[in-house]
């Protein structure tokens, strides 16, 4: 998970929030919800709060006590960020009702008179009706800009894109067309670094050149078993930016950088192919994929690389997709539900992944209420389309044992062989 923990650790350097006037949390700086606890805070910091009252939590810090507090970095140490709610007042017995409607006051005295905790804190997650919309419109605005900034499928990115056959030498492309800044620059010489991989701001390299370079590895294979390894080694280049950009986007989830580092790796190595998926489906046809950079690959050329059926199946979910017309916001949020699905294997926070999806889900169903009136089942159609996005995820996982069984002969790019579970030199891990 090496490739991964550099990435995410770059959040601090390349997050970046629009100015905005907006009533700051007490602890950490970011946009606060309402009153919990006694304190203005945002919704991160009134959960961590809660689950360390709730479980009694003794935290350690290793730096005596004096970690910086903020958005960017407050579950680096939560010795410090629990130090700092104290600080600034929360206490379980602190209620303040700021934005809290009457109603919901007077239930919560009632409650109060009876002696229930559970009912207090309660009330206190409850939000005026027209703050939770706000927030959700503000979350349609942030989830999208990142998908913007960070998606390189999206209209404008790929207005005036030129298709050409893959197998071809890549068209010079100008520094702006480069994306740079993409990769953060602890990883960019991990992930195009080694024999055969490209930076992810580079075009990959042609066949001839990967052959060349590979040099008594492929001479080792037939005639059609170069073919795809040539393919292959195409394609596994042109993803790794690919990924490098889902890993950009998912920081700036609602939600995401809330969890333990381990559950967002089990996010991103799980999703990514199936948020690909959604990115390409806007060059997809019935004959073959477009990549962001032009690059086409044939049904028949897919064939070689994986097998007819998959296939079949990727390109008609591709055009499934398409058909829906998705909007940039809305193909954002359907992103960061994906992201945030909480039945992944492995995850040890599910409770909170599927909190967080559901907030992402809800803004999603605000965006088509109020660009698609009369389109009521866009977000039942999106849901179902989940749940083939993960069947054809584990097919395409599966399918992918050519390359694990000759992975020493192709030497693909790291990030590329870490995410599809594919072994990799121990040089291209150090």
């Amino acid at each position: 998970m090496v490739l991964y923990e550099q990435q995410l650790a770059a959040a601090d350097s390349n997050s970046s929030t629009p100015a905005k006037t907006f009533i700051p949390c007490k602890v950490c700086g970011d946009k606060a919800s309402g009153y919990h606890y006694g304190v203005t805070s945002c919704e991160g910091c009134k959960g961590f709060f809660r689950r360390s009252i709730q479980k009694q939590i003794e935290y350690r810090c290793l730096r005596d006590g004096k970690c910086l507090v903020i958005r960017l970095n407050r579950n680096r140490c939560q010795y410090c960020r629990f130090r700092k709610c104290l600080a600034v007042g929360m206490s379980r017995d602190s209620v303040r009702y700021g934005r809290v409607p009457k109603r919901s006051r007077e239930r919560a005295e009632s409650l109060e008179s009876t002696g229930s905790a559970d009912g207090v804190e309660e009330t206190q997650a409850e939000v005026d009706p027209a703050l939770e919309q706000q927030q959700l419109l503000d979350m349609i605005a942030g989830v999208t800009a990142a998908h913007r900034a960070h998606c390189n499928y999206t209209e404008e990115a790929t207005r005036d894109t030129v298709r050409r056959p893959a197998g071809q030498p890549p068209r010079a492309r100008s520094d702006s067309e480069s994306s740079p800044g993409v990769v953060p620059a602890s990883t960019s010489g991990s992930a195009g670094g080694s024999a055969g991989g490209s930076a992810a701001g580079s075009a990959p390299s042609s066949p001839d050149s990967l052959t060349s370079t590979l040099g008594l590895g492929l001479a080792q294979l037939d005639p059609a078993q170069r073919l795809r390894s040539t393919l292959w080694q195409q394609f596994a280049s042109l993803l790794v930016p690919c990924v490098t950009r889902v890993v950009e986007f998912a920081k700036r989830v609602p939600g995401f950088l809330e969890l333990s580092q381990d559950d967002q790796l089990i996010l991103i190595k799980v999703g990514f192919l199936e948020v690909w998926l959604v990115h390409v489906s806007r060059l997809a046809t019935e004959h073959g994929l477009t990549m962001w950079d032009g690059t086409t690959f044939t049904r028949s050329q897919l064939t070689t690389m994986y097998d007819a059926d998959l296939v079949g199946s990727i390109l008609s979910m591709c055009s499934s997709m398409g058909a829906l017309g998705l909007s940039e916001p809305e193909t954002a949020l359907l992103c960061g539900a994906v992201l945030l699905s909480p039945d992944r294997t492995g995850l040890a926070d599910v409770k909170a992944v599927r909190a967080y999806q559901d907030k992402v889900l809800d803004a999603l169903r605000l965006q088509v209420s109020m660009t698609r009136p009369g389109e009521t089942s866009l977000v039942g159609l999106l849901l179902q389309r989940l749940s083939e996005l993960r069947a054809l995820s584990g097919r395409h996982c599966s399918s992918l044992d050519w390359l694990r069984a000759h992975w020493t002969l192709l030497r693909l790019p790291p990030l590329f062989a870490e995410i599809f579970d594919i072994p990799k030199a121990e040089e291209d891990v150090a």
